[in-house]
């Protein structure tokens, strides 16, 4: 039995059996599961493509924030603060920002910001932060300060800090 091991004629054939049982396991197993696959995709694809239309239908400022004309792309907090606030009414009066530099510590970038918000009622303050935290979920916010005006029953001063994650 061990020289049949040693005899190239077995080698020979065997190559020749695997050359011809190839293509029978690529059309009995393989395609079969490829035409699966495929219509499987197919089917993802036609319900992502009439979510994507339903939310586009329910917000479609969302594509306002995919401009590429605001630069390379890179995060800035000027260019997120003052579209996001526009997008929900709140004057460039009524806001202020500060950004620090960015720091790189373990390996990781960040830049730390402080936001004011004055005069803002709290359903804009709210979608304000829920939008900028949505867009952006490399975005946290640090801390966050309420201060009601006596003004108004739904005026508040708001203080955010915010840290993004590069």
């Amino acid at each position: 039995m061990k020289e049949i091991y040693r005899n190239p004629v077995f080698y020979y054939v065997l190559g020749l059996v695997v050359i011809t049982l190839w293509p029978l396991l690529l059309w009995a197993v393989y395609l079969p599961n490829a035409e699966e696959s495929y219509e499987d995709q197919k089917k993802q694809y036609t319900k992502a493509q009439k979510l994507m239309d339903e939310i586009l239908s329910l917000d479609p400022d969302r594509l306002d924030f995919s401009d590429s004309k605001d630069g390379t792309g890179e995060f800035d907090y000027a260019v997120v603060v003052e579209k996001t606030a526009r997008l929900f009414g709140i004057p460039s009066a009524n806001y202020t920002f500060s950004s620090g530099t960015i720091i790189k510590s373990g390996g990781q970038k960040s830049q730390a910001a402080r936001i004011a918000l004055k005069k803002v009622d709290i359903t804009k303050f709210a979608n304000f932060l829920s939008t900028i935290r949505f867009r952006w979920p490399n975005l946290q916010c640090t801390q966050l300060k309420l201060t009601r005006k006596k003004e108004a029953p739904d005026m508040w001063d708001v203080n955010l800090d915010l840290k993004y994650y590069y």
